[in-house]
């Protein structure tokens, strides 16, 4: 029958084995034909992990040259409690921290594989909202963990733990009332993260603004607005109140313009020149929508509105100015007459009871 030291043993070289292959599969990738991406993805936790991994390695090799150098059982008699309940703390906090880097790590990795620069970024967008959210949940429930376990090698915490269980129902309901708020944006987070009803870098309206997602945490989310300004908005919000969500399941967008004419404007001419500008857009369209409608007739002039698509927002706002501005210049030079005009008709009464009128623009 194997011994008990002699299973730990070949756990501990098992586990050993496990690193070398994996560190041996990743030198291999990292100089195979797909060196690029590789380099990318080495430069980017580089620079994300490369000081907090020194730093981790550094206090890593402290911990194991002083549990080498102060083996508790030699230490005087009033010294071996406390020194083997600080190496247990300090190796508890390691592994929290260690656990921590690597969810780090794979999140680095996840923005490398799914980048969100891409022309169509939906899927990326909606993996790296749920990795970041998880990412954040995961992390508090590790150090809270390892607080807890550090906690409960002294004797006062336990028998504390002990009496907490004993009136739980009181406790749960006092923390109930007291951290709603708190627990509310947590669940909130985990709804966001499994729904997706917003994703990072979409595009929304909030509060009758325009802007893009830029962060989400546990307690807020962060709106770009797109004059550079920041909307901070509790997490909360985007679960319990109607928004827009412009970049939901697909960033195309069709965007509208709207001109007041007189009714003796040419449709065709307008038609023609609306296709002309969108053609000539420079990537501003898409190619899949340029129409010219009336959709008013009001006493005075008649409203003509041009819809034209793009593949996202930023695009739409840039290709309807340039529409605008390009029919109101063809109607200043081809046809100025067409413009919007007011109309009054003047009545003169003669003696006879005849009438004299007459109409001016």
């Amino acid at each position: 029958m194997v011994s008990t030291d002699t299973a730990g043993w070949l756990i501990r070289i098992l586990l050993a084995l496990v690193v070398g292959v994996a560190a041996l599969t990743l030198i291999r990738l990292f100089k195979g034909g797909k060196a690029r991406r590789w380099r990318e993805l080495r430069e980017l936790l580089s620079r994300s992990m490369k000081r907090r991994v020194v730093l981790f390695l550094s206090v890593f090799a402290s911990v194991v040259a002083l549990s080498i150098l102060a083996v508790p059982s030699q230490l005087p008699g009033g010294w071996s409690g406390p020194a083997v309940t600080a190496m247990n703390t300090a190796w508890v906090l390691l592994a929290a921290w260690a656990a921590t880097l690597l969810l780090s790590a794979l999140t680095g990795l996840v923005r490398w594989r799914y980048d969100m620069d891409a022309e169509d970024n939906l899927g990326a967008r909606e993996v790296q909202t749920k990795v970041r959210i998880l990412n954040r949940i995961i992390t508090v429930m590790i150090w809270f963990a390892a607080a807890a376990a550090i906690l409960m090698q002294f004797e006062r915490f336990r028998l504390l733990g002990g009496t907490m269980l004993a009136s739980a129902g009181v406790l749960s309901i006092v923390l109930g009332i007291s951290a709603q708020k708190t627990f509310g944006a947590i669940i909130a987070g985990i709804q966001i993260a499994l729904a997706h009803p917003i994703n990072l870098d979409d595009v929304v309206i909030v509060e009758g603004e325009w802007g893009r997602i830029e962060e989400i945490s546990f307690t807020y989310v962060l709106v770009r607005l797109w004059d550079m300004r920041r909307l901070v908005v509790p997490i909360t919000y985007f679960t319990e109140t109607v928004f827009q969500n412009w970049t939901k399941k697909s960033a195309e967008i069709i965007g509208s313009v709207f001109l007041q004419v007189d009714y003796a404007t040419p449709l065709e001419p307008l038609r023609a020149e609306l296709t002309r500008l969108c053609e000539g857009a420079g990537g501003l369209w898409n190619g899949k929508t340029c129409v010219l409608q009336v959709t008013d007739a009001g006493e005075q002039s008649m409203t003509l509105r041009a819809i034209v698509s793009a593949a996202d927002a930023s695009r739409a706002w840039d290709l309807r100015c340039l529409v605008r501005e390009g029919l109101i210049k063809y109607l200043n030079g081809h046809c100025p007459e067409c413009l919007p005009k007011r109309r009054v008709l003047l009545q003169e009464n003669s003696g006879q009871g005849g009438e004299k009128g007459g109409a001016e623009s």
